[in-house]
């Protein structure tokens, strides 16, 4: 068989292979079959919110067996034609063949990503906030540059995005921003970006043109839902209400609208002022808040999966730092992946999806993954 219909086959295989090892193949189909034999029953309907998680379960376990499968079969296939034409002598079907394994190689990888998304709320949608850090003007600069990124990113990933929150800087950039991400799996790609973001560059704000480095904090929580209960006592948290920022008309900026929340016992802060009602900024900061404490606790759940499985790798969401080297002519270097942009605004487009496969496949494995080998 050609050399390059072999590449497709073997990142075809290694693909597989992996959602196999995340699913538990084995225990997987007896789950499956588990699922089926509840779904029959009409007696689950009795407790719609119980038949709701299995309904739930069974459709996410059924997809991914079914997309492997067919993968599979469909890749023994082609290479079945690929050598009929080959031993027959027809180079244009052979060419077809190859270009089918091409193109079946990419959905493999797409479809090995949804299958590693399985976690409880990776399907959710996200809230992404981000905050600047030490640096004055520079660092509040750079936090604008990363939330554009996102918001950026998201829309083309067919996402909607919703501004939550905006704090504006005194000169440029952002104090603070809060951006609601709406779409399938939402969370589960966004999750790997939490931790500190460093930038280092000729300052364009420095008269010396002295070299600065800037930090910016991202945080990523998923949205909670109806079907999740987060519990909490009104009595720890303080609530703060105060004056919105920027523009807003003539109502907004002279009324309290904007509401701040504080969870006293976890020092966790939320806020929210896009709205012109100060009953509708208090709602939607009170879903940041269980968004927020529903993270805290899923984090913790795995620190302590993680410690009780030592074969098991913990990737550290929430303390990683991505450092970008901003390089003559506006070259963007995200050193840690190598990638260079010609545009602040581009470098997460093209290498949020790859690292985030990296991530995951590291998280599941407990290998090290060079991003630069993730298509």
């Amino acid at each position: 068989m050609r050399a390059e219909a072999q590449a497709h086959v073997d990142q075809i295989n290694q693909a597989m292979a992996l959602v196999r090892r995340f699913l538990d193949w084995d225990r997987a189909l007896r789950r499956l079959d588990e699922l089926n034999n509840r779904v029959e029953d009409p007696r689950l309907w009795d407790d719609a919110k119980q038949a709701q998680a299995v309904m739930r379960e069974r459709r996410r376990l059924d997809e991914a067996v079914a997309a492997v499968r067919a993968i599979e079969q469909e890749t023994a296939d082609t290479v079945e034609l690929i050598e009929m034409a080959d031993a027959e002598g027809d180079a244009v079907l052979a060419d077809e063949g190859v270009e089918s394994l091409g193109q079946l190689a990419e959905r493999a990888e797409r479809d090995k990503i949804t299958a590693l998304l399985a976690g409880e709320a990776d399907g959710n949608n996200s809230y992404i906030e981000v905050n600047a850090g030490a640096g004055g003007t520079e660092s509040q600069d750079w936090a604008s540059m990363l939330q554009r990124m996102y918001q950026r990113w998201a829309e083309r990933h067919g996402l909607k995005v919703e501004l939550i929150d905006y704090h504006g800087g005194e000169q440029a950039g952002i104090k603070s921003a809060t951006m609601l991400l709406k779409g399938e799996n939402a969370y589960g790609y966004a999750k790997t970006e939490s931790g500190v973001h460093r930038l280092v560059r000729i300052s364009p704000y420095d008269s010396a043109a002295r070299r600065h480095t800037s930090f910016a904090s991202v945080w990523v929580y998923p949205e909670v839902d109806d079907n999740i209960e987060v519990q909490y006592n009104e009595s720890d948290l303080r609530i703060d209400t105060y004056r919105a920022s920027g523009a807003g008309g003539q109502h907004i900026n002279t009324t309290d609208s904007a509401v701040r929340i504080t969870h006293i016992p976890t020092g966790i802060v939320v806020q929210c002022q896009n709205q012109r009602s100060q009953h509708k900024n208090k709602a939607e900061a009170y879903n940041q808040l269980r968004a927020r404490l529903y993270e805290r606790e899923l984090a913790e759940r795995e620190a302590a999966a993680n410690a009780t499985n030592a074969t098991k790798t913990d990737i550290g969401w929430g303390h990683q730092i991505r450092s970008y080297v901003l390089q003559p002519y506006q070259l963007v270097k995200d050193l840690r992946t190598g990638v260079t942009s010609t545009a602040p605004s581009d470098v997460l487009d093209g290498d949020l999806d790859r690292f985030m496969a990296a991530a995951l496949s590291q998280r599941v494995t407990g290998e090290k993954v060079d991003v630069e080998d993730v298509e």
